[in-house]
């Protein structure tokens, strides 16, 4: 079993994203009315053309590699820690004196826990206003470079999983916009953070259970790959790479597409093409599902179709649909299992829509009816835009 001490020495190496401003100055001219205002004209301009030399040349101050500032707390003085810290010496056979130099190290993130509070009662939700976030040319124009830089990629991860290139181009363009945006949290820290100091909630709980198996298996993976632990950057929540996968999904879904020896979803388009390709399998996509994942639909008045809306699954044949009162514009193919879902659209009238279990796949990745359909709607807008 490796020791998790070589690890912990790697965070004496600072690892910073820098990013680089231009400046720009413009020199104002003024028509000289004497000799001497001539001169001061002149001399200003010199002034200022030093001055955008100088700023020029000087080199661009470094950006941090996180964008936060933790709190130092006694983690390592906690109860539950100390227990956490116990089962991953009994379970994975970790150095305990290498553990407990990583909790000293540890931050306590104030904006995580603020990140996963419930949002306060607010507008309706809104379909057309969400998707606007994601349906718009920043994404749809990096998805037509992302592709294009990746369509052999995307073709084989197709041929070998059944998932289309538009799926996977909707997704990781969903996410952070094709590594762009990728989150600048360590993942240590989120992870401890939520673990042991979830806020109050109903499923409080529960969230704390998650967050610590996430912790647990971050630091598996890190061990795993050879990687300082810290170096790991995500989401608020801990969520990782180009198509931010959680550590366990990692380690469970993640696949080394490109062959060399390591599943680096930060900065392997393969990688994260793969993986993703992988989860929908693995979370019921159906290759032989061809065609629409979901159908534009009407409900009847008489309101018999309520009970058949809602949840995360196909369970309903055509027949069962039509029965209820929904009528999609194009006929279902039949022997298949369908769900009925709603866009709700604030103010004006929701959407209804038959999906069938690749769209419910998508669900998997993100609990949600908006995100499955803007995964959706953006591969579909790259597409088009690539001119297929």
């Amino acid at each position: 079993m490796k020791s998790f001490v070589p690890l912990l020495l790697a965070l004496a190496i600072g690892a910073g994203h820098a990013s680089h401003a231009a400046a720009s100055s413009s020199i104002h001219h003024a028509g000289a009315k004497s000799a001497k205002a001539s001169k001061a004209s002149k001399s200003a301009k010199a002034g200022k053309k030093a001055k955008a030399t100088a700023a020029k040349a000087a080199p661009a101050p470094k950006r941090p590699a996180i964008d936060y500032d933790g709190e130092q707390v006694a983690f390592g003085e906690w109860q539950a820690v100390r227990d956490f810290e116990d089962e991953m010496v009994s379970r994975h056979n970790f150095d305990r004196a290498a553990l407990d130099a990583l909790v000293a190290k540890t931050r306590f993130i104030d904006s995580a826990v603020q990140l996963v509070k419930p949002a306060p009662p607010g507008k309706p939700k809104n379909w057309q206003a969400y998707s606007e976030r994601f349906i718009e040319p920043i994404r749809i124009n990096a998805g037509v470079r992302f592709w294009n830089e990746n369509a052999a990629l995307l073709e084989r991860a197709e041929a070998i999983y059944g998932v289309p290139a538009e799926i996977i181009v909707g997704i990781i363009g969903v996410e952070t916009i094709y590594g762009r945006d990728t989150g600048r949290f360590r993942v240590v820290d989120v992870l401890t953070t939520l673990a042991f100091a979830y806020p109050e909630s109903p499923n409080r709980n529960d969230r704390m259970q998650f967050f610590r198996n996430e912790l647990e298996k971050t630091l598996v993976l890190a061990r795993k790959e050879n990687i300082d632990p810290f170096s790991l950057l995500g989401s608020f929540a801990g969520a990782v790479g180009m198509p931010q996968f959680m550590p366990g999904n990692i380690l469970k879904y993640g696949v080394d597409f490109d062959g060399d020896g390591i599943v680096d979803l930060r900065n392997s388009a393969a990688d994260a093409i793969g993986s993703v390709a992988n989860f929908l399998v693995n979370h019921g996509w159906d290759r032989n599902a061809t065609g629409p994942s979901v159908f534009p639909a009407e409900v009847a008045p008489s309101l018999a179709w309520e009970p058949l809306l809602g949840g995360l699954e196909a369970r309903y044949e055509p027949a069962e649909l039509r029965g209820a009162g929904v009528v999609t514009r194009t006929p279902l193919p039949e022997q298949r299992q369908y769900g009925l879902i709603d866009l709700q659209n604030g103010a004006a009238p929701t959407e209804y829509w038959v999906a069938n279990a690749n769209f419910f796949a998508i669900t998997k990745y993100n609990r949600s009816y908006f995100y499955a359909m803007s995964v959706i709607e953006l591969g579909r807008a790259v597409r088009l835009a690539r001119g297929m």
